[in-house]
């Protein structure tokens, strides 16, 4: 399996995304974000260990938003975040061009805590995209309804596991398997860290925000294929 350094992933995305930004993006049809039910939950499970995901919620995408394919026992959650689901709100600003790319396939798997305070944050940036909302729109929104109280305060921190053999982070492709610690506030300081790459964990997306997320790479023999 071939994997790139975070840094390098950035870069990818940066300047594929600033040529779609120049070309005045408009989203694909929403037929373009679908995918078969059966492959999309193999494609979700595949997000975590199966001794967790066996065991989780899954949900898939519809015209609609996600809907809960079965429930699970354990508290986790576990899905397939489309471009506008899982783009950054703020920054990197090239990044948040991820928007509007059908081929985006990332599985998650939210811990039980991230399924309270992380997923309705995420089902509204993906109401948003499906209503056709741009980048800066959808920051405009999640602003909005993070200080009215529509989506949950980000209080403590929480994670998610993206163990995926079979992710699609944008033009990038694939990177490590990794975990998702949604950190509020955090920076790359706090955690010992100035650069992005390599396997150190880096704050990813929206630093200093609420929505900060700090990204710790795993072994790549950790990644799980999707099984069908």
């Amino acid at each position: 399996m071939r994997t790139i350094r975070f840094s390098t992933l950035l870069l990818l995305m940066g300047s594929t995304l600033l040529n779609l930004n120049a070309q005045d993006p408009k989203y694909p049809p929403l037929s373009a974000f679908m995918m078969p039910r059966d492959a999309e939950i193999a494609l979700a499970k595949s997000a975590a260990p199966a001794a967790i995901s066996d065991h989780a919620t899954i949900r898939v995408f519809t015209e609609k938003g996600y809907v809960v394919a079965s429930e699970g026992d354990n508290g986790f959650v576990c899905f397939v975040m489309r471009g506008f689901t899982g783009a950054p709100t703020y920054t990197p600003v090239p990044v948040r061009m991820m928007t509007y790319d059908p081929k985006t396939l990332a599985p998650i798997c939210l811990n039980p805590q991230a399924a309270k305070t992380v997923l309705p944050y995420y089902d509204l940036r993906t109401k948003l995209g499906i209503e056709g909302k741009t980048p800066d729109q959808i920051a405009e929104g999640i602003e909005a309804a993070y200080a009215h109280g529509d989506i949950p305060k980000r209080d403590v921190v929480s994670f998610g596991y993206m163990w995926s053999a079979d992710q699609v982070l944008g033009p990038g492709g694939h990177w490590h398997p990794h975990v998702m610690v949604f950190a509020p506030n955090y920076v790359n300081s706090m955690i010992g860290s100035e650069e992005i790459g390599g396997h150190l964990p880096a704050v990813s997306d929206d630093a200093g925000t609420p929505f900060s997320v700090v990204v710790i790479p795993v072994d790549d023999k950790m990644a799980i294929k999707a099984q069908r």
